[in-house]
Formats: structure tokens, sequence, C-alpha cells
């Protein structure tokens, strides 16, 4: 376990997802298991892994791991389904690790991968859609300085329900 002095003073660094983080991935979610259930169904295999490298191998979805400085993953954060043209928009998907979780560790990497997205990706809008129950979650996006947009109605399908979302964006501009 990590002292709550020690967060405070810890920087994150973010790097695309690779094969070769499947097994701390994999432990990861595996610590992490009550902390991400209902809100999200991450990998937890070998074969679910695999398959999450191959979607963001795609130039249309990218994957980042945040770490500690000492190398510990902190969460994850992808970007799904980039829209280029005259969209150049997409989605955040993120779930923060055991026991990182609300130590301010995943908005120092939201804010690393937010300004990837604008800069290097070159995207002008990003969403983040977020189950209204989801307390940590939405206060996270907010403090991004993210704005509610609207509802949307059985939005995902998570472990077997389909669950509403609220929808939070933020352009360039704003970020900028």
């Amino acid at each position: 376990m990590i002292d709550a002095e020690r967060a405070n003073t810890m920087r994150v660094v973010i790097s695309p997802i690779q094969p070769e983080d499947e097994a701390a991935f994999l432990e990861a979610v595996a610590r992490s298991h009550e902390l991400l259930s209902g809100w999200v169904n991450p990998p937890c295999d070998p074969e679910r892994f695999a398959r999450h490298i191959a979607r963001y191998s795609a130039d249309h979805n990218v994957s980042y791991l945040a770490r500690t400085g000492e190398g510990e993953l902190v969460g994850c954060i992808n970007i799904n389904n980039i829209v280029r043209g005259a969209f150049q928009s997409r989605a955040l998907g993120y779930y923060a690790f055991s026991p990182y979780d609300g130590r301010g560790l995943m908005k120092q990497a939201m804010a690393l991968v937010i300004t990837q997205a604008f800069h290097h990706h070159r995207l002008h809008r990003l969403e983040a859609n977020i189950q209204p129950a989801n307390v940590a979650s939405v206060a996270l996006v907010k403090s991004l300085g993210f704005r509610l947009e609207g509802h949307s109605p059985r939005y995902l399908n998570i472990a077997g329900q389909w669950r509403d979302h609220d929808r939070y964006a933020i352009t360039a501009e704003e970020w900028s």
C-alpha cells in the first residue's frame, strides 16, 4: 500500500500498451476486480488481452497505460474509434487500478492523454461517457474541464446489463 504523502508527490508517465505488458496488466486487473466491477469490463485473461492489443494496434484506437515512476500500473486510458475528416473526434474510456485509485494519479495521466489526443493525434474533440452513479469518474472529467452534454439511456452493455451514461466533452480550444 502507498501512503497518502507519497501519493501526493508521485508523478505518472503514459505509454502505448504493448504485448509485453500482459502479465502486469492482468495482475492489475485481478487485484482491482472489486474497484472495476460494474463500471468496466477490462481484459482479464490472455485471450482477451491479445484481442485488446490487436484492437488498439489499429489506426483508429489507442490504448495508454499510466505508470508510476517505479513502473507500477496506475490505470488504462483508451481513445476509442477515432473518426477523422470533419469530425476529428473520439471517446475516452479509462479505469484506475488498485491501490492507485482516488490519489490524483489518474488525473495526471488523463491530462497527458488529452494533450496527446489534441496535439499528437490531432483530434478536435473528446467525449467521456460515464454512468451517472460513478461519482469518482464524473469528478475526474469535470476537474479536467469536461462539460456535461447529455444523457444516453441504455448506452453500453456492461456485465450483461444495458447501462445509462452521461456524455461529457471537451474540445481542443477548451483544453488549450
